[in-house]
C-alpha cells in the first residue's frame, strides 16, 4: 500500500520555484532543495521524477501565479496603454520583495538561452511567443500604424521587456520607472 503524503505538493513547489528563481536551475542543488522544501530527496523523486521535473512544475507554478497579471493585460482596452500597465505591474512585486529579483521566466530564459533543453526551451518560446501576440493585438489597437511598424515595435517592447526584466534584478525602484517611461516615450 503506498503511502500518503506528509506534505502538500503545492506549497513545496512554491518553495523550490522561490529557490530556483533566487538561485538559478544549475545553482541550485538536491540539498538546498530538500531543505528549502523540507522534503527528502527521495520525496522529489518520487513526486516529480527529478530535479528537472520539478523545474517544470516550478515554471508552471510562476506562470499560476502571474496568470492575474497576464489576464489584465489581455482584457485591457487601451492599446499602448496596457502594453505601458503590464511592464509596471510585472515588476511590482520586486520593490516588495527584496529577495525575487527580476522574472522567474526571463531569468530561465537567460540561464538556457544556449542549453538544448527542448522542454525548456518549449516553455520559454511559447510563454514570449503568448507576450509578443498580445503586445501586437495592443500595437493594431492604433490604426494609424502598419504592420511593419507594429511588428518592429512588437519586437523592440519584448526586447525592452527583457532588459526590464534584467535591470528589475539590481536597480532602483526610481531607475526602472525612468526606464519604462523611456520605453513608452520611444512608441
Amino acid at each position: 500500500m503506498a503511502r500518503k503524503k506528509a506534505y502538500n505538493e503545492t506549497d513545496v513547489v512554491e518553495k523550490a520555484m522561490h529557490l530556483f528563481w533566487k538561485q538559478g536551475y544549475e545553482t541550485t542543488s538536491m540539498q538546498m532543495l530538500e531543505k528549502e522544501m523540507g522534503i527528502n530527496k527521495f520525496s522529489i523523486y518520487s513526486s516529480f521524477g527529478s530535479k528537472h521535473g520539478l523545474f517544470l512544475e516550478s515554471l508552471k507554478c510562476y506562470k499560476g501565479q502571474i496568470k492575474t497579471i497576464l489576464d489584465k493585460f489581455k482584457n485591457g482596452t487601451r492599446g499602448v496603454e496596457d502594453i505601458k500597465q503590464f511592464f509596471y505591474d510585472s515588476v511590482s512585486s520586486n520593490f516588495n520583495n527584496d529577495e525575487l529579483k527580476g522574472c522567474f521566466v526571463t531569468n530561465t530564459y537567460n540561464e538556457f538561452c544556449n542549453q538544448t533543453d527542448v522542454l525548456i526551451q518549449e516553455q520559454m518560446q511559447s510563454f514570449m511567443d503568448d507576450i509578443k501576440s498580445i503586445m501586437i493585438e495592443k500595437l493594431q489597437m492604433d490604426a494609424t500604424k502598419d504592420e511593419a511598424t507594429i511588428l518592429k515595435q512588437a519586437n523592440y517592447l519584448l526586447l525592452a521587456k527583457h532588459g526590464l526584466a534584467a535591470a528589475s534584478r539590481v536597480n532602483t525602484k526610481k531607475e526602472i520607472e525612468d526606464y519604462i517611461e523611456l520605453i513608452f516615450d520611444n512608441i
